[in-house]
């Protein structure tokens, strides 16, 4: 099964960009829908943008559209999320989950997710 790592995390100031990867060594992961979710302290884990498989249907939060993008690299089996102008409150572990049940469609309920990463911690501070 997946074994997904993220890497990419960092300490950074708001306004900043940060690129986030998710890889799995053996497989592809162009077959499975894939999602980032973010957990803050003390709040909920929560969906951030999700990418389905066949026809690249995306969903953003509200809290992020405009700056963050989800994008795949099927040659390198990694899937990216670019963010940009980061703020204080995109501070949180981010995790990169999957799913092989998501042709047209991307789900941004963790439930739905079979396969997780072991989280990138991002944190936005002056």
């Amino acid at each position: 099964h997946l074994q997904l790592v993220e890497s990419g995390g960092d300490l950074v100031q708001p306004g900043s960009s940060l690129r986030l990867s998710c890889a799995d060594s053996e497989f592809t992961l162009n077959y499975y829908g894939v999602g980032w979710f973010r957990q803050a302290p003390g709040k909920e884990r929560e969906a951030v943008v999700c990418m389905g498989t066949k026809d690249g249907s995306t969903y953003y939060a509200d809290s992020v559209k405009g700056r963050f993008t989800i994008s795949r690299d099927n040659v390198k089996n990694m899937v990216y999320l670019q963010m940009n102008s980061l703020k204080f409150e995109d501070t949180g572990v981010y995790y990169c989950a999957a799913d092989t049940s998501m042709d047209y469609y991307c789900s941004v309920q963790g439930h739905d997710y079979s396969y997780w990463g072991q989280g990138t911690q991002v944190t936005v501070s002056s």
